[in-house]
């Protein structure tokens, strides 16, 4: 069925949820809980934007909901005075799925990590990416298993020596925005735990969006994978580094803005000079496009050594969710004749047991 079908009305991600009069500060989002993370990790400036971020959707904080999965960041509904369930293992994006279906009424929001959500979670994530349902996801990438004491995860490094890989890792990584985005996921993108503008701007955007939502933010971890995206955070060498995405200018980069995205060969993005590529065929950035292709190849650009990380939303389109299709069809079936119990009991779907 389509959204035509169904009757479904044009809603962004927040028109269903109370919004409050009231007007909302970050300490109203703090809980009362010590927050307990190690010295120097990431976790503190996310959660720190994340409650400086709430207050500006302006809504009732009994309709909000954090769900988290298991490691260091799923501790985060602790640390927010809204709703929250610290889950289990892998399956923040199931229970949320059940609470979106459900709750219209609510913005549900899962935090999870590389390890929780691309191992153990990764069926769970690749299916409520692809049946879109009106979650937002935010991906503590830190390419380690923090909570567990620094084993390799999914998004680890090739060669990467842990205490479970102590002769080097043999995987290939995830790249968790190639994968959000062969699942069909209808928006994605990517920031830095440091840049907290940045943060901010994919959050409002991921929260404004009706549909499946993720958001990877790269995370230190100061105690088992230290120092892993100091690169994007060192003064000299970000500028060439990063891509900053935005929507309707050319992808360009550097200190001067001397580099520059082009179309390639096969529906591939590659980097250059403006000066050799031409202004003129330099990418204009557009999240809109339909098909998955240009924001695929966009998430390519990017590889372990960080040498070109493109940041902000590669891909921000609109399809139907799942829940709004779902609570459409019991709709329609409340509406439609209800059929005898016992007519549904004695069908031709049955069967006599006999001795």
């Amino acid at each position: 069925m389509t959204a035509i079908d169904l009757g479904l009305p044009a809603v962004t991600g927040l028109d269903l949820v109370p919004h409050t009069d009231e007007p909302q500060k970050a300490k109203d989002y703090k809980s009362d809980q010590e927050v307990r993370w190690c010295p120097g990790c990431g976790d503190y400036v996310v959660l720190n934007t994340v409650q400086s971020f709430l207050p500006t959707l302006g809504l009732k904080r009994e309709n909000i909901v954090f769900v988290s999965g298991i490691g260091c960041s799923s501790r985060f509904p602790y640390y927010l005075n809204t709703y929250g369930m610290h889950s289990i293992h892998g399956r923040a994006p199931a229970i949320a799925t059940g609470l979106a279906t459900t709750r219209p009424d609510l913005s549900v929001w899962v935090v999870t990590g590389d390890g929780d959500a691309l191992s153990i979670g990764g069926n769970h994530l690749i299916h409520a990416l692809r049946r879109n349902v009106n979650l937002k996801i935010l991906l503590f990438n830190n390419r380690i298993y923090g909570l567990t004491k620094g084993q390799y995860s999914p998004t680890s490094e090739p060669g990467k020596v842990t205490k479970s890989t102590p002769m080097g890792s043999l995987d290939t990584p995830f790249n968790p925005l190639s994968l959000a985005l062969g699942a069909e996921a209808t928006f994605v993108a990517r920031a830095l735990d440091s840049d907290k503008a940045g943060l901010t701007e994919v959050l409002t955007a991921a929260a404004q969006h009706r549909g499946s939502a993720l958001v990877e933010i790269y995370q230190n971890c100061p105690i088992f994978n230290d120092g892993a995206f100091d690169v994007l955070k060192d003064a000299d060498q970000a500028a060439e580094r990063i891509i900053p995405l935005k929507a309707g200018q050319p992808i360009r980069f550097g200190a001067e803005g001397e580099y520059g995205v082009t179309s390639s060969g096969w529906g591939g993005l590659e980097i250059g000079k403006v000066s050799e590529l031409g202004e003129e065929n330099l990418i204009v950035h557009d999240p809109s496009i339909e098909s998955t292709s240009y924001a695929f190849a966009l998430s390519r650009l990017g590889d372990q050594h960080l040498n070109h990380t493109p940041t902000g939303i590669f891909r921000q389109v609109q399809r139907p969710t799942y829940d709004d299709q779902a609570r459409a069809q019991v709709e329609q079936a409340r509406e439609a004749r209800r059929p005898d119990l016992q007519a549904l009991l004695t069908g031709k779907d049955t069967w006599t047991v006999t001795a």
